[in-house]
């Protein structure tokens, strides 16, 4: 035995290191859309949540009636007769209530606190349209607005679509602007039996898409850097509105920006809204509402596409197994490392066996 080593540590050791699997473990997916915090300055417009982390019910913390106004923008949250029009900075009931519904339309932990995540969740750059509200109807998982409102066309079934001639970005060009919207539109024509079609025409289009700031008169005023990115409105209102004030990028590697927004991740989510879903608990899926800076989300999720056939029918060309094949193979190739994994732990083995019985 003692000689085996002598003779063949050098060889045990060469193959223990080659060979010997590193544990295997299933891959953490981490939300794409949950905002990393950082320092940057221009990351204001909650920010300063961050001071309420880990309040429940039953703390008092000096500003927690702006978060309640946060809560109450996205429909979780109503002024009550008795406090005259304004919100109290007391974490009382109402508000655990309403806390406990954010957590379980955003697909968070439900702890009725401010948690982490939570906070981490609301600090986040999300769309404006409501999560929430007596006008959203919500399934398991997508959701639609009241009374499923769709659009209703002859068949084939073609919307047109325009961008402003007076509100637009001047840094990317209309014609990156143009391929990015054909390439968000195109998305959703390949699960429906819808097709969209530009137009020159801006205001008799059926979609109708700029770049505004700040109070521009539809009632929800942008609110500078991050916080809301754009909003959109039901059918067949048609309007689709993105903050003029966020740095929009089309291609990362040439937008160094720590707050930089990938402009077809939010068209391709509008885009849902202007179909008639509303937003979805479902952290992968494109109709979720938050989206981090500086991160891409525009492939089309099996709840999106469920949401969007049921308001609209499947495109005769869409093959549920494609999708479902996409969304499976980065898992089938966990698997295929792990199962790698166990074969060369037999194969050392065998052959320090092998070694034992030469000696």
């Amino acid at each position: 035995m003692f000689q085996l080593f002598g003779h063949y540590s050098f060889l045990f050791l060469f193959l223990f290191i080659c060979f010997f699997p590193r544990p295997c473990f299933p891959a953490r997916i981490t939300p794409a859309q949950i905002t990393v915090i950082t320092n940057d300055p221009h990351n204001a417009t909650w920010r300063s949540f961050i001071r309420f982390k880990d309040a429940e019910k039953g703390s008092h913390v000096n500003g927690m009636s702006e978060l309640k106004k946060y809560f109450q923008h996205f429909g979780y949250l109503s002024i009550r007769d008795n406090q005259n029009g304004n919100f109290t900075d007391v974490f009382d009931t109402q508000f655990e209530t309403a806390v406990i519904l954010y957590q379980q339309k955003l697909g968070l932990t439900v702890t009725g606190k401010l948690d982490s995540d939570t906070i981490s969740t609301i600090m986040s750059p999300r769309c404006g349209v409501l999560d929430t509200a007596p006008k959203i109807h919500a399934t398991k998982h997508f959701a639609y607005f009241y009374g499923r409102p769709r659009w209703v066309r002859g068949s084939p079934m073609t919307l047109t679509y325009a961008f402003s001639p007076s509100n637009m970005i001047n840094y990317i060009s209309l014609s990156e602007i143009r391929t990015v919207f054909q390439s968000a539109f195109t998305r959703w024509a390949s699960v429906i039996p819808v097709n969209f079609a530009e137009t020159e025409d801006y205001i008799s289009a059926d979609i109708r898409i700029g770049f505004f700031s700040g109070d521009h008169g539809d009632g929800q005023p942008f609110d500078g850097v991050l916080g809301v990115l754009a909003h959109s409105f039901s059918p067949e209102n048609g309007r689709l509105h993105l903050d003029e004030a966020e740095t929009w990028a089309i291609d990362f590697r040439k937008v160094k920006s720590k707050v930089a927004i990938d402009l077809e991740s939010v068209a391709t989510h509008e885009i849902g809204h202007i179909l008639g879903l509303a937003h979805t608990p479902v952290k992968e899926a494109v109709m979720y509402p938050s989206l981090s800076p500086r991160s891409r989300k525009v492939d089309l999720k099996l709840d999106d596409v469920e949401g969007v056939q049921s308001l609209y029918g499947s495109n005769p060309n869409f093959k549920f197994e494609s999708l479902l094949e996409s969304e499976n193979s980065s898992n089938k190739g966990i698997g295929l490392k792990c199962r790698t994994s166990k074969w060369t732990s037999s194969l050392v083995v065998a052959i320090f066996f092998l070694l034992l019985m030469i000696t």
